[in-house]
């Protein structure tokens, strides 16, 4: 199985080296790569330009957006010959993949032709101690476009391995979202089938926690998620597929995870009052045990409301 690896870049020439090597130094060698630097200032595309591997493409464009470098790397590939590539998977610049990675998502998607696309776990990486990494809980598998509606499952496109039938289907990433064009992607390959998930413990996928990321920057403003909440809602497949009764129910359980989400960014970046309110408006608006559990680690800072390691 060709697998063509699509690595949006701006910025990140400290890292990105780290992310081509640990695609080269893949035990599945059947793949090709095209990174996408978009609009770096820093020496990002020179970094890209050198490595010695005919698999590997640069792409330059002025400064769009991530959802715009992605775009220009489907299309790079889909414009090639018809029998390649058969599946892609989109690797954040600032994050690496673990050796076994392409071998392991290619054989469960192989091993599933239903599928639209395969997932694993993946571990997160803070920037002082790259040496313990913490393990996320293993991503679900089966027909998500309920679960996906409500919330984010994935960390990003690294752990994810989405059949080519379906990136053609589901069309491109939609440019006009800053932040959770990832998320909304998602729903549209849920719509085109089911995901098959590799049990393994061991990640697939390492990922940088870095102050000045995405993540960190946006997870903490309810705000930021609103424009894929409300694209995600608006998408009249989805509706169609879910019901429109069941998509009001769906929408107050999407908005109560935002506010967990909000909360519990707040309680990581050391505000934990404002924190606490966000995390019982979540529980407010959709109670359940599991929320009412977390919210006691909440005043000791453990778990999934651990500070951010910082460098310095």
């Amino acid at each position: 199985m060709h697998v063509a690896v699509v690595i949006p870049a701006f910025n990140i020439a400290p890292f990105l080296q780290t992310a081509i090597l640990s695609v080269i130094g893949q035990t599945h060698n059947d793949w090709s790569m095209v990174v996408v630097d978009d609009g770096s200032t820093d020496d990002t595309a020179l970094i890209a330009a050198v490595c010695p591997d005919a698999r590997i493409r640069l792409i330059r464009q002025d400064n769009a957006g991530v959802s715009a470098a992605r775009n220009r790397g489907i299309a790079a590939f889909l414009n090639e010959a018809p029998a390649a590539p058969v599946a892609f998977l989109f690797l954040d610049g600032d994050d690496w993949l673990a050796p076994a990675a392409l071998a392991r998502l290619t054989a469960s998607l192989q091993a599933a032709p239903w599928a639209a696309a395969a997932c694993a776990r993946y571990a997160r990486v803070n920037l002082i101690d790259a040496s313990s990494p913490r393990l996320a809980t293993l991503p679900p598998g089966g027909c998500l476009l309920d679960r996906l509606v409500t919330g984010n499952l994935f960390a990003n496109g690294g752990h994810l391995l989405i059949r080519r039938e379906a990136i053609e289907a589901a069309g491109r990433f939609r440019t006009d979202l800053s932040y959770g064009e990832d998320w909304e992607y998602w729903t549209r390959v849920a719509l085109l089938g089911e995901f098959v998930t590799d049990r393994s413990r061991q990640p697939v996928l390492f990922v940088r926690e870095r102050p000045d990321g995405s993540y960190r920057s946006n997870a903490s403003n309810a705000a930021a998620y609103r424009p894929a909440l409300d694209a995600i809602f608006g998408n009249p497949a989805i509706t169609d597929r879910l019901g429109a009764s069941h998509m009001g129910c769906l929408r107050r359980a999407a908005d109560a995870e935002v506010e967990w989400s909000v909360g519990r960014e707040w309680i990581r970046h050391g505000n934990r009052r404002l924190g606490q309110r966000w995390l019982g408006r979540s529980f407010w608006r959709d109670p359940n045990p599991r929320r009412l559990a977390l919210i006691g680690l909440s005043f000791l800072r453990f778990g999934p409301f651990r500070p951010y390691a910082t460098p310095g």
